[in-house]
């Protein structure tokens, strides 16, 4: 932090946030637009740069899978001819998805610089502590602020539901992430441990299949 990060920006004026305006023509996912706006609705926004300690891109980050449809090209001299960019510093760059199938390298296609990345699914060789911001893969449907109070009511650990741990997701029968999706069904119960998983993923997801995608197959359509 001390040699990536201007803390006089944030001494003068205290913890404001800015968010780049959006130009004409640049697409962006309903996803990041979420996160911008709920910066824009928080005691935290600014929309004046020289009183800002911390800046977010307008430019759609989330995705940089290139075979992705919300896949922004350019986006490394879209951001270097930012005028505020300064080598990233003092600003935090979102990322859900990087690289593709099967390797996912965690390269978002261009060069931070100093920027803090808030991102999800970093391996701990890149993550760099006290610094980056490790964030929960949300879908797309995930609501941008919450719903209903919570249930837990007087103490009561764990809370009264039916389900306490879900996932639904694909299983990745190679590559990076297949050890882990591969292990779910261990833990698995069908009563208030439910882990499913689907093996088609992939157009030649057949030559990989094994003993248990028939069922887990089921399973997850069911």
């Amino acid at each position: 932090m001390e040699s990536c990060f201007d803390f006089s920006l944030c001494r003068r004026n205290g913890f404001k946030v800015y968010t780049y305006p959006q130009q004409k023509g640049d697409k962006i996912s309903e996803s990041y637009q979420n996160i911008l706006s709920a910066i824009e609705a928080s005691r935290y926004y600014t929309s004046d740069p020289s009183q800002a300690c911390l800046f977010v891109l307008s430019l759609d980050t989330l995705d940089r899978d290139q075979l992705s449809p919300q896949y922004v090209h350019n986006l490394r001299s879209k951001v270097q001819n930012l005028h505020l960019w300064n080598n990233g510093r003092n600003h935090l760059i979102f990322n859900l998805y990087s690289g593709t199938w099967p390797d996912y390298t965690e390269d978002v296609g261009f060069d931070i610089g100093q920027a803090m990345l808030a991102k999800a699914s970093i391996s701990t060789d890149n993550f760099r502590p006290n610094f980056d911001i490790s964030i929960p893969l949300f879908s797309k449907d995930h609501p941008r602020t919450g719903g209903e109070r919570g249930f837990l009511r007087f103490n009561t650990i764990p809370p009264i539901r039916k389900y306490m741990l879900v996932f639904k997701g694909k299983r990745y029968l190679t590559g990076i992430g297949s050890d882990t999706r591969n292990a779910l069904y261990h833990v698995h119960n069908g009563e208030d441990v439910v882990l499913l998983t689907t093996c088609k993923h992939g157009k030649d997801w057949q030559k990989h299949k094994d003993s248990r995608c028939d069922k887990d197959n089921a399973e997850y359509e069911k």
